[in-house]
């Protein structure tokens, strides 16, 4: 039977449907935070059950078919060709129900930081930031700048991006289901504007990501006495002040020492909610790789340095080429990259992950 061959299908359908009863509940539908967090399980459950429905459609399908061939052979041509179906189905099934990276269906903060190389690197920082506005665009995201750091020449020094998704997108199509591919050091090889002699010149940005905590999420508590908040001007390309207010907040977290800046919101206390929604964020992305470390099963890691040999992904322009070190794929068509299609190198980083779960599950 189809229920004992795969329980854990099942076990999904019930909390499926159990979901969608607290959703309807007058209390429930009222309260955001709640809905948000049901619809967002409810989205990752509706994979499997799709894929169980259709699984069970074929193998309820085949067996009537079978009763009915002895008296009519048009039923025999039917239950062979749904006999060859119900494997892909299966394996469909299967696959669904392979545990999912948990944070999937999240929105996600994405920090591009400039490496080595100088004013080229800050250059190509740029060029990352404009790459992935129009990914996101492409894909109907929202990005908000949260904080940047510009140079003269119209480089990105840093900056911190909000990139979300509309509404409760199921765990495939979440933000950070791609995005999380994108933590590491990213490598240019171009003639830089600001070489004189036309020589190829090597540099790097740096690209961190983390899932975005909820601003309810009960899984992260700050202490308030934990933090350090200093208050300071905004300040633009050069250092210039760019108000004349102190509404840029800069938040420490003393038991990690992790550092959190924003001053683009338009006053002190909108700059602390978003320090502090980004510095939860972090502390729940920490956790989480921790957990997964004890379990001995880390999530695709990030490189969190800006050495050049600790490369995701090279950009060559001389040969408009585009490799990515980890999948080995390779496309000659950077300059559409640079513009926003990015999604076949991103599919790659998927589908070796996807490899990686199903050999793990053998």
């Amino acid at each position: 039977m189809a229920d004992e061959q795969f329980p854990a299908a099942v076990t999904a359908l019930e909390e499926y449907h159990n979901i969608e009863q607290q959703m309807a509940e007058p209390e429930v539908a009222s309260d955001p935070d709640k809905m948000r967090k049901l619809g967002r399980r409810h989205a990752e459950l509706g994979v499997i059950v799709s894929a169980y429905t259709a699984y069970k459609q074929v193998k309820d399908d085949l067996e009537a078919a079978k009763e009915m061939a002895s008296e009519d052979p048009d039923f025999a041509e039917e239950a062979k060709r749904l006999e060859s179906e119900l494997p892909a189905a299966e394996e469909k099934l299967r696959t669904a129900l392979i545990p999912r990276d948990p944070d999937d269906a999240r929105d996600t903060i994405m920090e591009i930081k400039a490496g080595t190389g100088g004013e080229e690197a800050a250059l190509f920082a740029g060029d990352l930031l404009r790459m992935y506005m129009r990914y996101a665009e492409k894909r109907g995201w929202s990005v908000a700048v949260q904080s940047e750091n510009t140079t003269e020449l119209g480089g990105v020094k840093d900056v911190q991006l909000a990139i979300r998704a509309k509404g409760t997108p199921a765990p495939e199509d979440g933000v950070w289901a791609s995005l999380k591919y994108e933590g590491g050091v990213h490598r240019v090889q171009r003639i830089p504007v600001t070489e004189s002699q036309g020589r190829i010149q090597t540099s790097a940005a740096g690209v961190i990501v983390f899932p975005e905590a909820d601003e309810d999420d009960d899984e992260i508590e700050i202490d308030q006495k934990d933090l350090k908040i200093d208050i300071f001007m905004s300040s633009g390309p050069g250092g210039q002040s760019v108000n004349t207010t102190y509404s840029a907040v800069r938040m420490t977290h003393i038991p990690t020492g992790i550092v959190v800046s924003m001053q683009d919101e338009k006053s002190q206390i909108q700059n602390r909610a978003a320090a502090l929604r980004v510095l939860k964020s972090r502390l729940l992305a920490m956790k989480h790789e921790e957990e997964a470390a004890q379990a001995a099963d880390m999530r695709h890691s990030q490189v969190r340095s800006l050495d050049r040999s600790e490369r995701i992904r090279t950009y060559n322009f001389p040969e408009n080429r585009i490799v990515d070190h980890r999948t080995n794929y390779k496309a000659y068509n950077l300059d559409a990259v640079l513009d926003g299609d990015l999604q076949a190198v991103i599919d790659s980083d998927i589908q070796a992950d996807e490899a990686d779960r199903l050999a793990s599950q053998k």
